[in-house]
């Protein structure tokens, strides 16, 4: 479908354009005086200076050129030349019930399909996952699940980090526990063991130590980065050890992103980009970018234009490892030749924003991305504490992601606990549906570039701009469909009988709009604001209107029809952003 705000802009634009003035001087926004009127047209201001003429002049020659229009129900230009104007119910209604007979409601599919991969995990095997790696987990599903709404071939890749300094800590740790095992020794022809030599809890804690040994004693230091090269140059007993870390670190990562409902295509690491990095390494070696400098090799990314400046990028330092720079550029060759990516989308923590200037510069240059490939970088801000500082746990370390994800759920739980509605068998799926909404939703309604104040309390509550508002808002929807005879979603929506079903109404015709903005700038926190306050709009109109008791039979199915309605977009929008809704609350 058309959006709304569309079908208005062209019938404005045509009688500027009628008139002599510029077509996109016609442009109609919402109006931000919703007391005054319901669109907003400013363009006879932008034309006074060209064409001599007094705004109010030429505003008045547009609302005379516009009122045979059957759109409009009110024009009138007003003081210093704005057009002001409300749109006619019927225009309305008719819009409306599109939107209902549409199993999209009114978002119409991408006239031309991309395919688009989003790299939105970057946790680290061996490591558990943190409140850091939150952000990228849900903002990049809803990117990912909104260009699917729109049609597009998507993937997310969870793009672990499996080939860094961080696995030759682990390996060079392992062998001071336990040197005797046969990965250590050179000599070893036979089969490795089919069992890891640790558990995940082992795993979680050998990282950690074997990091901060390496900090304090460079005698290590050095054999963590030897162990590095030379897992990198395919030593066996390594190689071997490394796919025990891999698949220990793997099968605990599924379970906690899938705690969050959040769901990658694939899973592939660093690892994978190795086979693609000697060739491209040679190619730009033939090609002139890749140079040594100080017996490492790098790429000059800087530009004439650059105001500050912009580093090389480091491809192979002095003893021939590869690092995070080499191995996304790799990435970048496998994701355009070998999947046809039109776009890739990364998210990753803002400050990494050098890094992804200096690689992207790098493919672009280089031609490993084509000049139309889209390479686009969502550096998202930090989830601080209430005193403004990165959340942290009570004891003021880096809290667990699963310990969050038990944090909040036990805070809707609390919520529930006293809802005789509820049954006890219920009580763990619904509180775990409610936690969810609140932690992402209290996420996703910032801006993602935002840092942002994790408030448990704030973001639990049924009250305010929150996930489990929203939830309430369908739950009440649903009560009153679940009381209603013979009801019939297919009923026809008729002329609003008050401001408030008529606020209604307007705010779900934006919806499809809101969703191609949504995409467009790589921001949920739009959908967010959307179905806030179409959940305020029918609160208003519940409280305005007796439904269930009205004995207009025709009206009563109307306002069904369109309650229902808002309960499906409200369940859409909650889709897109990661989240599900309940039945009872």
């Amino acid at each position: 479908m058309k959006l709304f705000i569309d079908e208005i802009n062209e019938v404005v634009k045509n009688a500027f354009e009628e008139l002599g003035y510029e077509r996109e001087t016609g442009r109609v926004n919402v109006s931000n005086r919703p007391d005054l009127c319901q669109y907003q047209c400013n363009g006879a201001l932008a034309n006074a200076k060209k064409h001599k003429k007094a705004p109010m002049i030429i505003a008045q020659g547009v609302v005379e050129k516009l009122n045979d229009n059957k759109i409009f129900s009110k024009l009138e230009a007003v003081a210093p030349g704005f057009i002001n104007m409300n749109i006619n119910d019927e225009f309305l209604i008719e819009y409306v019930n599109k939107m209902n007979k549409d199993e999209s409601f009114g978002v119409s599919k991408a006239t031309e399909i991309k395919k688009i991969v989003v790299d939105y995990g970057g946790a680290n095997v061996a490591k558990p996952l943190h409140i850091g790696h939150l952000r990228s987990a849900i903002i990049g599903e809803s990117i990912k699940r909104i260009a699917k709404f729109l049609g597009h071939d998507v993937v997310g890749d969870v793009h672990l980090g499996d080939w860094g300094l961080q696995m030759g800590m682990v390996i060079s740790e392992v062998e001071r526990r336990n040197p005797s095992l046969p990965y250590f020794d050179e000599n070893f022809t036979g089969e490795y063991p089919a069992e890891a030599p640790f558990t995940i809890d082992e795993l979680e804690d050998i990282y950690p130590y074997a990091s901060k040994l390496a900090k304090s004693d460079e005698k290590v230091m050095e054999a963590a980065k030897q162990a590095t090269v030379e897992l990198q140059q395919g030593r066996r007993g390594y190689v071997a050890l490394w796919k025990h870390i891999l698949n220990v670190s793997v099968t605990d990562l599924k379970k906690n992103y899938g705690a969050l409902d959040v769901d990658f295509e694939l899973w592939n690491g660093e690892s994978d980009a190795q086979k693609f990095i000697p060739a491209m390494i040679e190619e730009l070696k033939e090609k002139g970018f890749a140079q040594e400098s100080e017996g490492a090799l790098v790429f000059d990314v800087s530009e004439e234009t650059d105001k500050s400046p912009v580093p090389p990028l480091l491809l192979l330092k002095s003893d021939g490892a590869s690092l995070y720079g080499t191995t996304d550029l790799a990435t970048v060759v496998e994701r355009v030749r070998d999947m046809k990516a039109d776009e890739i989308i990364y998210l990753a923590d803002k400050r990494q924003g050098l890094h992804y200037e200096q690689f992207f510069r790098a493919a672009k240059k280089s031609g490993i991305a084509h000049e139309d490939t889209v390479l686009d970088f969502i550096g998202f801000g930090t989830m601080n504490g209430k005193d403004g500082k990165p959340f942290k746990t009570r004891e003021g370390g880096v809290m667990r992601l699963a310990d969050l994800i038990n944090m909040i759920k036990e805070a809707g739980k609390e919520k529930l606990k006293d809802n005789k509605n509820i049954a006890e068998e219920d009580v763990e799926e619904i509180s775990s549906k409610v936690g969810l909404a609140a932690l992402k939703y209290g996420d996703l309604s910032n801006q993602a570039s935002k840092d942002y104040v994790f408030d448990i309390d704030r973001f639990a509550s049924f009250e305010g701009n929150t996930g489990p508002y929203i939830l309430y808002t369908i739950v009440r929807i649903k009560s009153i469909l679940n009381k209603s005879e013979g009801f019939n979603a297919e009923n026809s929506i008729l002329v609003p009988q008050s401001e408030s079903e008529r606020g209604l109404m307007l705010q779900l015709s934006k919806f499809n709009e809101v969703i191609e903005l949504s995409f467009r700038d790589r921001a949920p926190h739009k959908i967010c604001e959307f179905i806030y306050e179409l959940s305020n709009n029918f609160n208003k109109f519940y409280n305005d209107t007796r439904i269930l008791a009205e004995e207009d039979e025709s009206k009563k199915a109307s306002w069904l029809s369109l309650i229902n309605l808002v309960k499906n977009v409200l369940e859409q929008g909650l889709d897109l952003l990661g989240m599900e809704s309940v039945e009872r609350m």
